[in-house]
């Protein structure tokens, strides 16, 4: 299980697994719980790549960043380490 600190956004932190470049399990900590639950299920099962390139730059009203592009943000991090 990979944890990623978040910044700029409701939710604290990211939780996920990665196998062979496919998102296995997604948490968020905090945030908005409904909607974070469906993204965690709609991401799970995506390429690390598909869901970087889909999330990178959603911002969240006038925010720089929103929880799905923490996530890309997250997903970039764990590909580089």
């Amino acid at each position: 299980m990979y944890e990623y600190a978040t910044a700029g956004v409701c939710a604290k932190d990211i939780k996920f697994e990665v196998e062979n470049g496919i998102v296995k399990k997604v948490s968020f900590t905090g945030g908005c719980n409904g909607n974070l639950q469906g993204i965690a299920s709609l991401v799970e099962g995506m390429e690390v790549d598909k869901l970087i390139e889909k999330l990178s730059g959603i911002k969240c009203g006038n925010k720089e960043t929103s929880c799905p592009d923490q996530l890309s943000k997250a997903l970039i991090k764990y590909k580089n380490k």
